[in-house]
């Protein structure tokens, strides 16, 4: 574990907490708390220094302006965006939900934690 985090290579999520919400709020999301859950892992253990770090793990992933992702959880049928401060290697979670509900929001405005 890092202790100082000027030091510090891993991304730091938050909040983990935006996630576990997600998949307690009704039953049938209950299917994304492994994906999400592994999503998490690998992102705390990630060095990303900028979007093509992300790129080479993430594929499918969709970087947008501002610093903003959108990953696709279990097989798309779930997405979660986050905005990425690389230089602090921070990760905010900013939204997940079903593809269909990811229709309906602006994954470059939608509010970060």
């Amino acid at each position: 574990m890092c202790l100082v985090r000027e030091l510090c290579n891993d991304m730091r999520v938050l909040s983990k907490q935006t996630l576990k919400k997600f998949w307690e709020s009704e039953p049938r999301h209950l299917v994304a708390k492994g994906p999400l859950e592994s999503w998490h892992e690998e992102a705390k253990a990630a060095k990303w220094k900028h979007p093509n770090d992300l790129k080479s793990t993430y594929r499918n992933a969709s970087v947008l302006k501002n610093g903003r992702i959108v990953f696709n959880i279990k097989g798309n049928d779930y997405r979660l965006v986050v905005s990425i401060n690389y230089v602090i290697s921070n990760v905010y979670v900013c939204w997940v939900g079903t593809h269909e509900d990811y229709d309906k929001i602006d994954a470059e405005t939608v509010r970060c934690t």
